[in-house]
């Protein structure tokens, strides 16, 4: 491929660069005000909490802002073949970086689980703590954490794993529709796969009510609790963002953005998407099954 500028009408330049921006310096300033009111608000300081909101509010904005931009410049035509290589690899690092994120909590669970529980219960230790077994689920070798009964898999995490994998089902059939420039029918499974992701977070809250009030399941129910309410909890999140990620490529759909050949936007929040799919078929099995 030539290395020259493209020069017919209309077409994008080589690499576009875009000119100095503000928003990178507002996004940090953002951050920089939320990260000081979390951490005043976990000292428990009176100021923190509306000073941590703010932070997340005007970083918001920033995003509002900044996305707006580089949908404007998309839509615009400035934006070439390198430029979408460029999105593709950044979308692809990103969901890696999340891979990674997930693998920790992965294996502090395997830790526990296979390493640490077995070594607490071994020869060696049954004269400090006589009566420990080490059953997943128990209240610590010393007993200090109170008792709680273990999330089994029925019925909400099986419905749950349903809607997700519907939901996958729904946004591929919307994908094929972009590609064939059936606009309609994309926007009508992106709404579908954006309703399913919503039912989905019903259900959670719904399970962590249960968990709470039912079966004494907290964050602080030792290292089970703390594990199950860190993976599911993070998810839920996951979940929550992309049905946002998708909902804003439903609003552009719906704006006519997006051809059949070019429309990377809604292929990285599909990316995304399926990432969070895969993520929770690993923690139906691992978290509610064994």
């Amino acid at each position: 491929m030539s290395s020259s500028p493209v020069s017919s009408p209309g077409a994008a330049p080589y690499y576009y660069v875009p000119g100095p921006s503000r928003w990178p310096l507002l996004a940090g300033l953002s951050m920089l005000v939320t990260m000081a009111g979390a951490s005043g608000w976990v000292n428990s300081m009176s100021w923190a909490p509306p000073v941590c909101l703010a932070g997340i509010v005007a970083m918001l904005v920033v995003l509002y802002f900044w996305f707006g931009d580089a949908i404007r410049e998309s839509e615009s035509g400035l934006y070439g073949k390198r430029i979408d290589l460029s999105y593709r690899w950044s979308m692809s690092w990103f969901i890696f970086s999340e891979v990674m994120f997930f693998g920790a909590f992965f294996g502090a669970l395997f830790y526990a689980r296979a390493i640490s529980m077995p070594w607490l219960a071994d020869l060696d230790h049954q004269i400090l703590w006589p009566d420990f077994s080490a059953q997943w689920g128990n209240t610590g070798p010393a007993h200090i954490v109170d008792g709680f009964r273990t999330m089994g898999p029925f019925p909400i995490p099986t419905i749950n794993t349903a809607l997700l994998l519907t939901s996958g089902v729904t946004l591929t059939i919307a994908h094929h529709a972009l590609r064939a420039g059936h606009r309609g029918k994309t926007a009508f499974w992106l709404a579908a796969t954006i309703l399913l992701g919503a039912v989905f977070m019903g259900f959670q809250v719904y399970e962590y009510m249960h968990a709470y009030r039912d079966l004494n399941l907290k964050l602080t129910s030792g290292i089970y609790g703390s594990t199950f309410f860190m993976l599911t909890g993070f998810h839920g999140f996951h979940v929550t963002m992309g049905a946002i990620m998708l909902a804003v490529i439903l609003y552009r759909v719906m704006k006519g953005h997006f051809t059949a050949d070019n429309h990377f936007g809604f292929e990285g929040a599909a990316w995304y998407w399926h990432f969070v799919d895969v993520v929770w078929l690993g923690l139906y099995v691992v978290v509610y099954w064994l």
